[in-house]
C-alpha cells in the first residue's frame, strides 16, 4: 500500500507509524499548495469574504486562513469575536492541486482518505463529484482511481454553511431547552459543540479540512480493522488476541503477529483466523506515579502461503487491564477504576479542545499541557463531550505519559435528536471512533454524554426519555460492546447507574459519579465541598481571571479593565466576574490594584480546589476519584482552567502538584466562623485533625510534624510522630487541640504548619489558618535570595529565606519564559526554600537577579 498526502503548504507522502495498514509505504517531496475562496456568486455589500483564490493551509479551517491572508484580524484580540460572526453564514470552497506519484497510480485501488472534514462538504475531483460529508467526527474514504489522471489533478471541496443547514432542518427536533448555544440549533449538527459558544469558549462556527487528507493506493488487500483484546491470566503472562478484518474477503491467508520491545522480538504467533500472542514476564503499563509506561510494538502481517506480505498493520500497546468496578460495599456501590488488579484513585482534570480552531494542532501543542498534567501528579484526564475526539498525537502522549483517559462521546448538556437519520449518522461516528481508539492503552472508559441527565428535567417525560435511551442506552453501548474489545461504558456524567436513583447529592454519596457545582454556580461557601461524601467527583471548579501576561495578548493597555468590554467579552460565564469577586472578598482583603485582584482570584481558585480535592482524598476508599474542571483553555479567557491558553501555569496548577502528590499531609478543621447580627464574628473552631493520604506503589515509613506559630514569627509549640504510609490508605494521624492557645494569643494570630517527611526529606507541607486570611495581620519582612547556577546559564537554583511567615510566596522573571519546580508556596520563618528553575534563554546571574520579582499575599493588599 502506498500513501500520498495532499495536506499542508508542502504536500508529501504520508506514513503514520501508529496506523500503517499496508505492507509498503513511501514518502516524497513537495507537490503544491491549497487555496480557498468564498463559494457562490452572492454579492453582499461590505462582505469581506474573498472571491479570488488565496493560499490555504490544510489541515486547518477557514477562520485561520482568513486571518493568515489578513482578511480578518486576530479573532482572539479585543472584541473581534463579535465582528466575525458573518463567517459562519457563508459557504466556502477549497481546492488542492496535486500530481500523483507513479507508484500510487499503479495500484489497483486508489482511495481519497479524509480523516476529518468540518462538516457539510461536497468533494469534486477533476469536475466529477465523488462524495459528500456531514459529520465532523467521522473519517471518509472514496475510491477515485477512475477519476484520477496522470499529471495534474484538482480536488475541490465546497463547504455549506452549518447555520444554513440548521435553519433548513430546525423542524426536525426542537429541544425544550438549549444551554450554551446563544443562537440555537447546534445540536442538529454532528460538529464540535463548543464552536457554537460555551461558558468558556467563543462562538466561531468554522469549516475546513481539519485533519489530514491523502491518497491511499493498494492492490491485493488492506486491513480495514484489527480488534485488539488483552487477556492476561496472571502477572507473569500477558496474552494479546488480534482479530483482523480485511477490506476484501480472502481465503488461504496466514496472519503472523510479532511483538517487540526495544527492538527485540519477545513473542510471535500465527493463525488463519485470529492470532493470540503470549508475552512471558511482561513489563506492565501503569498510570503515572504507579510504575512504568512500557509500550510494545505489535505488528500483524497478512501473508500468502508462499510468504508474500499483502497487508500489514502496526500499533504500540501497553500491557494492562483496566475496569470500572461497581460492586456493593458498606456505603452503597463502589465507583472505582482498577488497573492490573489494583484500585486507583483517579487524580486529574477535564480536557477541552486545546484551541478554538483545532485543525492542524501538532504534537508539541498537546505535549505542553499533557506533560504539565503529569508534572502536577495527574494520572488521568476526562476528554469532555462538547469538544472533539482528540488526535492520534494526544492519545500517543497519554499512552507514553501514563494518563488514563475517560472518553466522552461528543454530546453535551442539551438533548439531541433521535430520528432514524440522526441515529444512523451517530452510529457511523461511534463505530469509526471506537475502532480508532479501542486499542489505546490509556483508554479507561467510554461515556455517552456530559450532563444530559443532570440538567434536563424534561427527561422525566416519556417522549424525551425514549429518544434519549435510543441513543445513550441502546446505540452507543451496543457499539462499544461490538467494537470496544471489552471497554467499559457509562451512559452519562453525572449518573447514578439507574433512573430510579435520581440526581440528588445524597445518592451521589452512595453510587455513581457526581458533578458538584453548588460552589461556584450557586455561590455556596467553599467549605460546602466538605459536606458531601461522594463516591467519584468528575466535575467541580472555581474560576479565576486571566493573568496580566495573558491579558496582554488580547487587550491593549487602555482596555484592561476587568469590567470593560474587552475583558467582559473574554468572560463567557454569565455573571462570572461578579462571582469571582464574591469569593475573593470572602477570603481576602481589598487589593491594591487590578493586577493584585487577578492574583487574589487565582489564589482563591487554588484554595477552593485544594479544599475539595483534599477532602475527597481523605475519603478514600469511599471516594476514588477527582477530575476537576478544567485543565486547559481554548483561547485566552477568564475560566476554571489551571493552565492558561499560553501555557502559563496558574496558581492552581502549582497547588495541584501539591494536593495530588503521592504522599500528602492534609488538615481537616471542624467548625466554622460566621458573622452574626452587628457583623460580629463567631467561631466554633478549636482543633485541627491532621491526616495523611498515600497512593505511591511502595509503602514507606514517615514522620508527621506540626508547629504552631504566632504571626510575629514566634514558635508556640511543636510535636510530631512516626507513621507508616500504605498504598491506598487515608488515615487521621492526630488531633491538635488549640483552645488554650487561641484563648491566650487570639485565633487571628495563630498559624499552623503541618509537614510530612520520608527519609528526612519533606514531601508535603501546608499552612492551616483558623480564620479567613483577611483577618490575619500578616507581617511584611525582608527576603534573602541566594542564587546558584547549575551547569549552564539556563539552569539555576533560587533559595529564599525569610525572618517572618509569608503566605503563598511567589516569584516571577518579568517577561522571561521559564519553568519552576514550585511557586506560590509557603515560606516559613528561618526555613529556607530552594527552587529549581530552567530558563528558555540563558541569563547571567546579574541579569537573572535584575529580572527577579517576588512577594507574598500581604503584598497584594492596599
Amino acid at each position: 500500500m502506498k500513501q500520498q498526502s495532499l495536506t499542508g503548504n508542502a504536500w508529501s507522502f504520508r506514513l503514520h507509524s501508529h496506523a500503517s495498514t499496508s505492507a509498503q509505504s513511501a514518502r516524497d517531496g513537495a507537490l503544491g499548495v491549497g487555496q480557498f475562496r468564498k463559494a457562490g456568486d452572492t454579492d453582499r455589500s461590505q462582505d469581506l469574504a474573498p472571491r479570488n483564490w488565496l493560499p490555504a493551509e490544510v489541515p486547518g479551517c477557514v477562520h485561520k486562513d482568513l486571518q493568515r491572508n489578513q482578511i480578518i484580524p486576530d479573532p482572539f484580540v479585543g472584541t473581534n469575536e463579535l465582528r466575525l460572526q458573518w463567517i459562519e453564514e457563508r459557504d466556502w470552497e477549497y481546492r488542492l492541486r496535486f500530481t500523483p506519484r507513479a507508484e500510487v497510480l499503479d495500484e489497483d485501488v486508489i482511495e481519497l482518505v479524509a480523516e476529518g472534514v468540518d462538516t457539510f462538504a461536497t468533494f469534486t475531483l477533476n469536475g466529477v463529484e465523488i462524495g459528500e460529508t456531514e459529520n465532523m467526527f467521522t473519517g471518509y474514504r472514496w475510491n477515485i482511481k477512475r477519476h484520477l489522471r496522470r499529471g495534474s489533478n484538482e480536488l475541490r471541496v465546497v463547504f455549506k454553511s452549518a447555520m444554513r443547514y440548521i435553519r433548513e432542518n430546525e423542524a426536525r427536533f426542537k429541544p425544550p431547552c438549549e444551554f450554551n448555544d446563544p443562537v440555537g440549533g447546534g445540536i442538529l449538527v454532528r460538529k464540535q459543540q463548543c464552536q457554537f459558544g460555551w461558558d468558556w469558549a467563543p462562538r466561531f462556527v468554522t469549516c475546513g479540512l481539519w485533519r489530514e487528507i491523502f491518497l491511499e493506493g493498494w492492490s491485493e488487500n488492506r486491513f480495514a480493522h484489527v480488534e485488539v483484546v488483552q487477556n492476561h491470566p496472571s502477572l507473569e503472562t500477558a496474552r494479546l488476541r488480534l482479530k483482523p478484518k480485511l477490506q476484501r474477503a480472502a481465503r488461504g491467508l496466514i496472519f503472523e503477529a510479532t511483538v517487540m520491545l526495544n527492538g527485540r522480538v519477545v513473542a510471535t504467533a500465527s493463525g488463519t483466523d485470529e492470532v493470540e500472542a503470549e508475552v512471558a514476564s511482561p513489563e506492565w503499563w501503569w498510570p503515572a506515579g504507579l510504575g512504568g509506561q512500557t509500550l510494545y510494538d505489535v505488528t500483524l502481517a497478512a501473508k500468502t502461503p508462499g510468504g508474500r506480505t499483502v497487508a500489514e498493520w502496526h500499533r504500540r500497546l501497553g500491557l494492562r487491564t483496566v475496569v470500572l468496578e461497581r460492586e456493593p460495599d458498606r456505603w452503597g456501590e463502589s465507583f472505582r477504576f482498577v488497573v492490573n488488579g489494583r484500585p486507583i484513585f483517579m487524580k486529574g482534570a477535564n480536557w477541552i479542545p486545546a484551541h478554538s480552531f483545532v485543525g492542524g494542532l501538532d504534537r508539541a501543542r498537546y505535549a505542553r499541557d499533557l506533560r504539565a498534567a503529569v508534572e502536577a501528579n495527574f494520572n488521568c484526564l476526562r476528554v469532555w463531550g462538547g469538544g472533539v475526539y482528540e488526535s492520534e498525537d494526544f492519545y500517543d502522549l497519554c499512552d507514553e505519559l501514563g494518563l488514563l483517559v475517560w472518553q466522552d462521546f461528543m454530546f453535551s448538556c442539551t438533548l439531541y435528536p433521535s430520528d432514524r437519520k440522526f441515529l444512523a449518522t451517530v452510529e457511523a461516528e461511534a463505530v469509526y471512533q471506537v475502532q480508532r481508539l479501542h486499542h489505546r492503552t490509556c483508554l479507561a472508559l467510554w461515556c455517552g454524554n456530559n450532563e444530559l441527565v443532570q440538567v434536563n428535567r424534561s427527561l422525566q417525560k416519556a417522549k424525551y426519555r425514549r429518544g434519549y435511551e435510543k441513543l445513550f442506552h441502546d446505540l452507543l453501548p451496543r457499539v462499544v460492546s461490538e467494537w470496544g474489545a471489552g471497554a467499559g461504558y457509562w451512559p452519562s456524567s453525572q449518573w447514578r447507574g439507574d433512573w430510579k436513583y435520581g440526581n440528588d447529592h445524597p445518592e451521589g454519596e452512595r453510587r455513581g459519579d457526581t458533578h458538584f457545582w453548588e460552589v461556584w454556580h450557586a455561590r455556596c461557601p467553599v467549605r460546602d465541598y466538605e459536606k458531601w461524601n461522594f463516591r467519584f467527583v468528575s466535575e467541580f471548579g472555581m474560576q479565576s481571571f486571566s493573568s496580566p501576561k495573558v491579558q496582554a495578548t488580547y487587550c491593549a493597555p487602555h482596555e484592561t479593565n476587568l469590567f470593560g468590554p474587552v475583558n467582559e467579552n473574554h468572560q463567557k460565564n454569565r455573571a462570572g466576574n461578579q462571582i469571582i469577586l464574591d469569593y475573593v472578598f470572602r477570603r481576602y482583603r481589598f487589593p491594591k490594584d487590578q493586577n493584585a485582584l487577578v492574583h487574589l482570584s487565582q489564589l482563591n481558585q487554588a484554595y477552593a480546589m485544594q479544599v475539595a480535592v483534599e477532602h475527597y482524598r481523605r475519603l478514600m476508599p469511599r471516594c476514588m476519584g477527582t477530575i476537576y474542571w478544567q485543565l486547559n483553555d481554548c483561547w485566552p479567557v477568564a475560566s476554571w482552567s489551571s493552565i492558561e491558553f499560553t501555557g502559563n501555569w496558574k496558581v492552581l496548577h502549582f497547588a495541584a502538584r501539591r494536593f495530588y502528590a503521592r504522599a500528602l499531609i492534609t488538615a481537616q478543621v471542624p467548625g466554622e466562623e460566621t458573622a452574626i447580627t452587628g457583623n460580629y464574628r463567631r467561631s466554633t473552631v478549636d482543633e485541627v485533625h491532621v491526616w495523611t493520604v498515600y497512593d505511591a506503589p511502595v509503602n514507606a515509613a514517615a514522620e508527621v510534624e506540626w508547629e504552631i506559630y504566632h504571626v510575629d514569627g514566634r514558635s508556640l509549640g511543636r510535636d510530631g510522630k512516626r507513621v507508616q504510609l500504605r498504598y491506598g490508605e487515608s488515615r487521621r494521624q492526630c488531633t491538635v487541640k488549640l483552645r488554650k492557645l487561641m484563648a491566650e494569643h487570639g485565633r487571628d494570630n495563630l498559624v499552623m504548619r503541618i509537614s510530612l517527611a520520608i527519609d528526612g526529606r519533606c514531601v508535603s507541607e501546608d499552612t492551616v489558618f483558623l480564620v479567613p486570611p483577611r483577618f490575619i495581620e500578616l507581617p511584611r519582612g525582608a527576603t534573602q535570595v541566594a542564587m546558584r547556577r547549575v551547569g549552564d546559564e539556563r539552569h539555576y537554583t533560587l533559595t529564599f529565606t525569610s525572618e517572618v511567615f509569608q503566605h503563598r510566596f511567589w516569584f516571577d522573571l518579568g517577561d522571561g519564559a521559564y519553568e519552576a519546580s514550585d511557586n506560590f508556596f509557603e515560606l516559613y520563618p528561618k526555613r529556607p526554600k530552594t527552587i529549581q528553575i530552567t530558563l528558555a534563554q540563558p541569563l547571567s546571574e546579574a541579569e537573572l537577579r535584575d529580572q527577579l520579582r517576588f512577594g507574598s499575599l500581604v503584598d497584594s493588599y492596599v
